[in-house]
């Protein structure tokens, strides 16, 4: 398949960072610095940030800041403000957020010890949650038809994920969504362990698009064994044209079972090596290193980025 022209990211480097950095340690990042980077990060050309999380703050208490993050920001025209949450009450939050984009977005997850873990869910109750999310996103007009599927590629505790598995529940997500009278028109595959390979996300993505070659594919690519670049590349060969990306690789999964877990395939090499390849981000590679050069005194150490200090 022949590489896309054009490539969409969603910056997702501040609520993985922030919510990851401020583990054991919520006061560690100040609210003011957090809607300082999303300002800047607002000015590069992305044009969609993924900013807060709406979690309960007994259990993240480092997102307690949600709501002033929310109120905060200055906003940039046609950029898209985002927030995840991981059940209704979040949701609720979320919609409470004048200045919040909010898709109809639903997610199930290929691995029961990781639902536990990071929904405190089965599979089951994790499926009753999604088709409560899609019902409340009906009563406020909103289509569903967005689907992410997480611990597609593998998880640390439960090994490889069979792929009738992962098929199985991109099916279930397809009917969720036209349970409520929506259509699924994107599907994000979340590497959320970091256990990817480019081989595996070629047959995945492949066997998606066999079976549904009118959906939308995205990926989102935890670093934790190097290899997300490599897999994001073996992406646009299959055509994929949206990423998750993380500015400098902040962040990456509290709840991977993992304690080296790293955050997702860095946004700036991501866009040197699309510009590399004659492919269009729309941001600009300057002004996202010196981002990730902000978020580096922001956390107090150094982030994974190559970029930020090699020349260029």
């Amino acid at each position: 398949m022949a590489l896309p022209r054009q490539v969409e990211l969603v910056e997702v480097g501040p609520r993985e960072g922030f919510q990851f950095e401020g583990i054991g340690a919520p006061d560690k990042l100040a609210t003011a610095d957090k809607i300082r980077l999303i300002d800047m990060l607002a000015a590069t050309g992305a044009k969609t940030l993924q900013i807060v999380s709406f979690v309960s703050p007994k259990q993240v208490p480092q997102m307690a800041d949600a709501e002033a993050i929310c109120a905060g920001i200055a906003p940039h025209e046609g950029v898209r403000y985002q927030a995840i949450y991981l059940n209704d009450k979040g949701l609720e939050r979320a919609l409470a957020q004048t200045g919040l984009d909010i898709d109809g977005k639903i997610t199930l997850t290929t691995s029961e010890t990781f639902a536990l873990r990071n929904q405190k869910r089965t599979l089951t109750q994790d499926e009753a949650m999604a088709r409560r999310i899609a019902e409340l996103y009906v009563a406020h007009g909103i289509r569903v038809n967005y689907g992410m599927l997480m611990a597609a590629f593998g998880c640390n505790d439960e090994g490889p994920i069979p792929l009738p598995r992962v098929l199985e529940l991109v099916a279930k997500l397809h009917e969720i969504s036209e349970s409520t009278g929506g259509a699924l028109e994107t599907l994000n595959l979340a590497d959320t362990m970091g256990r990817a390979d480019p081989e595996l996300i070629r047959q995945v993505v492949g066997a998606v698009r066999a079976r549904w070659p009118g959906l939308r594919i995205a990926l989102h690519l935890h670093d934790t064994r190097g290899l997300a670049i490599a897999n994001a590349y073996a992406g646009l060969l299959e055509g994929v044209d949206l990423f998750d990306s993380a500015v400098g690789g902040l962040g990456g999964c509290p709840f991977a079972g993992h304690k080296g877990a790293a955050g997702n395939v860095c946004t700036e090499e991501l866009v040197f090596l699309c510009d590399r390849l004659g492919i269009a981000t729309g941001v600009d590679l300057d002004a996202m290193v010196a981002c990730a050069r902000f978020a580096e005194r922001m956390v107090g150490h150094a982030l994974p980025s190559k970029l930020v200090t090699a020349a260029r």
